[in-house]
Formats: structure tokens, sequence, C-alpha cells
């Protein structure tokens, strides 16, 4: 496209601010809160990441799009962030296992992109002013109605009280036995008898029902409306509360009876990202709502007991109050970069939770021994 050709991409943001770019993927309009990642790889499972879900992601690395996609990569069968946001236009992938390009991908599955931005100035407004809501439209022919976008961007309401897990969930309860993918051969099947884990959907991701099969979890998931009555007829020895979008205390209205029904039958509990906070405010905790969030796959995340920091992968914009922790319940991780709650356990019980994604894919490795744990204290129980 020349350089002075008609702009084919609006973001427009609720306080009036209009960025013009480059529309790629899908045509159309989308609105949803804007947020920000500081991940280097991994934009496909960003993008299918279902705790996105009513969100426009800003891509701070600049080179997105270049090793294009593939299915494998899929966390979820669809995208779900509404829209991306980059500094360069996509380029042609440059990788063995690519099956598409990006754009290609986008369009395939009606999500929008917008290239050509400012990146950097984008995501200094969100740091300063707290993630904004935001219209973004793509448009081939570059016709905008401005104003009417800045007033669809005003008038969404937000994520704050949204319960968002019901839209993410499965339909029905599946069994899952895939583990995580090795060289040479990709993804294999876990054979033979295991662990019973009952995995609640909250808007899971795959590769943590990879990891649960690759620790030996012999794994059944159910949907996120599930009651405890639905966890405990399976006989489970251990459950396990997934990731997933929205405003925790909206989903914890129906999740919340579940899991205090299961922590009452002194079941093994392991919970990531959502389904930590899930678990908070069942033992009585509260969350709030972040200015900006935490999106990334380098926070750097204490251990409380060891004083061992993990470099791990975020994906929230609520937190667990930690001054509002009760009597026997101990914070067991902080973030480095703003103090903020990061993991919980029940004291002298197998009940905890870790904010961030320890399956970690895109990002490090440095927290797939919490899945190991989680295992041990089955394990332990059989004993």
């Amino acid at each position: 496209m020349e350089p002075q050709s008609k702009p084919t991409a609006c973001l427009a943001l609720a306080d009036g601010t209009v960025f013009y770019g480059r529309g790629f993927g899908a045509v159309g309009e989308t609105v949803a809160e804007l947020v920000f990642n500081t991940a280097m790889t991994g934009y496909q499972e960003i993008m299918t990441d279902p705790s996105y879900a009513g969100q426009i992601v800003t891509f701070t690395f600049p080179h997105i799009g270049n090793v294009g996609t593939t299915a494998e990569d899929d966390e979820t069968a669809d995208p779900v962030a509404a829209g991306m946001v980059v500094k360069w236009d996509p380029t042609e992938p440059s990788n063995w296992r690519a099956t598409s390009d990006l754009t290609k991908w986008l369009a395939a599955k009606g999500r929008i992109g917008i290239g050509g931005l400012d990146t950097r100035r984008l995501t200094r407004a969100v740091r300063q002013q707290g993630a904004p809501h935001a219209a973004l439209a793509h448009d081939p022919e570059g016709n905008f109605d401005v104003e009417a976008l800045v007033a669809k961007a005003r008038q969404w309401r937000g994520l704050v009280g949204l319960d968002l897990a019901r839209d993410v969930t499965c339909a029905q309860s599946y069994r899952w036995d895939e583990m995580r993918w090795a060289w040479p051969d990709g993804f294999k099947t876990r054979e033979g008898a295991g662990l019973k884990v009952v995995a609640i959907d909250y808007g899971a991701k795959r590769n943590i029902l990879r990891c649960l099969a690759s620790a030996g979890c012999d794994v059944t998931v159910l949907p996120a409306t599930a009651t405890a009555e639905d966890v405990l007829a399976l006989n489970p020895e251990g459950v396990f509360l997934s990731n997933g979008p929205g405003d925790p205390a909206a989903t914890g209205e129906y999740a919340v009876p579940m899991i205090q029904g299961v922590l009452a039958k002194d079941v093994p509990v392991f919970g990531i990202c959502l389904g930590h906070q899930m678990l908070a405010l069942a033992l009585g905790a509260q969350t709030v709502k972040m200015n900006h969030g935490h999106h990334g796959a380098n926070h750097p995340v204490k251990d409380v007991d060891t004083g061992k920091v993990e470099i791990t992968s975020m994906n929230h914009g609520f937190t667990v109050d930690s001054q509002s922790l009760p009597a026997g319940v101990s914070e067991t991780h902080v973030s480095l970069f703003d103090g903020s709650n990061c993991g919980i356990k029940v004291d002298g019980k197998p009940v905890f939770s870790v904010q961030y994604h320890p399956e970690a894919s895109p990002g490090p490795q440095d927290s797939y021994h919490l899945f190991e744990r989680f295992a041990d204290a089955m394990k332990s129980r059989r004993a």
C-alpha cells in the first residue's frame, strides 16, 4: 500500500482519541476493552486464549505475523480476542510449521486487525489512564463515522460485573488425553490409568489440559456452570479450576457455591488465573479491577516461602485483594512489578492456586512444576 493512501482501519477510544492505520483480517467493527501484551512470541495463542474475550490486544512487539499460523497452536477452536493492534503490517510467514498467514487466518476467523499504529504511544496511554473502552473498524474503502465509533466505545458497558465464562465454556462434558507437544512426535496421547481429575472450564486453554495429561491425569472437563454434585458424582481425586475471562465476582455467583461444596469434601484443588480468583472468592476473599492489568510473558513472580523468582506468563485484568484473605489462607506468590497477589494456599490442605499461567505457552517454562505438585498431592491421598 502506498504511504499516502487512505487509511483502511480506525481505532477510536472512549476519550475521543482516534488512531488511523491499515486494516487486515476481517472487515467490520468491534467494541471491547483495549489492553497491551508484551510477549515477543505466541500471538496466535494469545488471540485464541479465552481469557481475552471482550478485549482488543495491542502487541508491543512490532513483528507480529512473521511465523504465520498453524492449527496446532490454537488454544481453543476459534479466536476469542476481539481484535489486534500492531506496529507493522503482518509480513509473509517464514516458519516450517506455518500452514497459513496471519491476515488470511484472521479473515477466516472473523477477527479484525489494524497495523501502522504508534503502539508505544498507545501503550503509554493504557498504562497512564487505564485500559480504555475502544471501537475498532476495518473498511477497505476507508469510510468511517468517527463520532459514531467514539460513541460506541463510550456506550460499551465494560468488563466490570460481566460474566463471560458462560460464553466461552464448553457446551458439554468431554474427556482429554492429549499431552504437551514434543519434538519430533508433536502431540501424543496419554495411555493407561491416571489420576482422576475434573477440570472446570471457565475458558480453559488447551495447553493447560495437555499439562495435566502430561502430569499423569485422566482429565474430564465440565462446563463452568457445573454444580458440586456434578463434580463429586465423578469421584475425582482432584479438581482443577481453569483460566477464563470477565469479572470474577460475576462468575463467582454460580462458581463459588460449587467450589465450596468441593472444598467441604477435602478434595485437592488447583486453580489458574480466573480459577485462582474463583478459589479466593470461595474462601472468603475479594477481587478488584486493575488499572491496566498484567498481559505478557515476562512477569517476575516471587515465591514468598522460598524467595525464588519465576518468570511467568500472565493475562488478567482483575486481581485478588491480598488484604482480604481470611485466616487460614496464605499468600504464596507476589508480583515483583507491583506487589499484587499471584498465589494462595489453604494452610495444611492440598488446595492452592496461582494468578499466572504455568502452562506457559507462549512464554517461559519456570512454573511447570505446579502441575507436578498437584499430581503429587493426589498421589499422597492414594498412599
